[in-house]
């Protein structure tokens, strides 16, 4: 007989780009379990803000051990869910990041690169990772609008830098074989126009489609 896969789909992007919306609103629509990022009470991230280097270890570890518990739970999970961030982008872009300007040591970078490829071998990967890239004006007007309070002294270099290293790390994804679709924010709205909903919902549609496997 012929059965239907399930499906891992993540949701990557910036620091206000909207995938904790975007992940709501798909697995309401799609009626499959999601997982979110541990934002609200993480217990390192206002400290973070206030003194970048001394918490970005602490910060990078704690964000690394939770999205390895959901990694697990992904694994476990028998049917198709979406993820608000994957783990590669601890890894890829915000230890990266840090690492290279200076926030985080080369011995604790090393030792958390260590860490994570030892984890690396035990995880799913996403059968599709959706990117919803967003200019820094366009990020900084989300965080500005949702209110954090250890947002609002966000470094505009910093964005910019995350952006960067989003764009350098896509491009490596594609070229390993990982599944992408790019959205761009720019003129669009996907929280508020039925339209550009549909497109990013169209692209797991159009997965699932390819991923009808034969059984017995």
């Amino acid at each position: 007989m012929v059965r239907k896969r399930k499906l891992y789909v993540a949701i990557a992007g910036n620091i206000g780009a909207g995938k904790t919306t975007l992940t709501r609103m798909l697995s309401q629509k799609l009626g499959w379990k999601a997982y979110y990022e541990k934002v609200i009470d993480n217990p390192y991230l206002e400290d973070f803000y206030k003194d970048m280097k001394r918490w970005s270890f602490h910060l990078q570890i704690y964000f690394l051990s939770h999205r390895f518990i959901s990694q697990k739970e992904i694994t476990e999970w028998p049917g198709s869910c979406i993820q608000d961030r994957s783990i590669y982008e601890d890894v890829e872009i915000f230890a990266n990041t840090l690492h290279k300007q200076g926030f985080m040591t080369d011995r604790d970078y090393n030792n958390y690169r260590a860490l994570f490829n030892v984890m690396s071998h035990y995880l799913r990967k996403p059968d599709l990772i959706i990117y919803l890239r967003a200019s820094t004006d366009r990020l900084f007007d989300h965080i500005r609008k949702r209110g954090r309070s250890y947002e609002q002294q966000m470094d505009r270099d910093y964005l910019e830098r995350l952006n960067q290293a989003y764009e350098e790390w896509i491009d490596r994804a594609q070229k390993e074989g990982f599944k992408v679709f790019v959205f761009d924010m720019e003129n669009r709205d996907f929280e508020h126009n039925e339209r550009d909903f549909r497109i990013l919902y169209q692209s797991i549609r159009d997965m699932e489609k390819q991923t009808w496997i034969e059984g017995v």
